[in-house]
């Protein structure tokens, strides 16, 4: 699964401001063809990105190419059970990334677009978001 190789702070702040607003960055399909756009906010696990990940490519068969364009960076923490309050904050439990509105989570390339829906609708089902399918092929 997706974790970061090096972090500056171990744990950080949850924070509320980065799931206001729309995303401008990585918004539209850059690399391949098709691509997941998420409708609505929310905080995408390293496993639910893997998760999605492989249903495309068993879907797909192996074919095309993928490009996964987010990346879980945030740690959260979580306090182990029956603890008692106090005693300072849990250690690391997950990896998650923010999404805003617009982001588009993957991007697909080298098949055809009957294959591409299915693949991410499939994906889709496994992420905690309402998502379409957008595609870049000139009409």
């Amino acid at each position: 699964m997706l974790a970061p190789k090096k972090q500056k702070f171990r744990k950080e702040f949850r924070g509320r401001s980065a799931l206001k607003g729309k995303a401008v960055r990585g918004s539209k399909v850059s690399f391949g063809e098709f691509g997941l756009k998420a409708l609505e906010a929310g905080e995408i696990t390293s496993r639910q990105i893997e998760s999605a990940r492989r249903a495309i490519t068993h879907y797909c068969k192996r074919g095309g190419k993928i490009w996964i364009r987010i990346f879980p960076h945030k740690p959260i923490t979580k306090k182990a059970a029956e603890t008692p309050m106090g005693s300072g904050k849990g250690t690391v439990d997950l990896f998650i990334d923010s999404i805003k509105p617009g982001k588009v989570l993957f991007e697909m390339d080298g098949v055809t677009e009957e294959i591409a829906r299915e693949a991410l609708r499939r994906a889709a089902h496994k992420l905690p978001m309402k998502c379409k399918f957008v595609s870049n092929k000139p009409v």
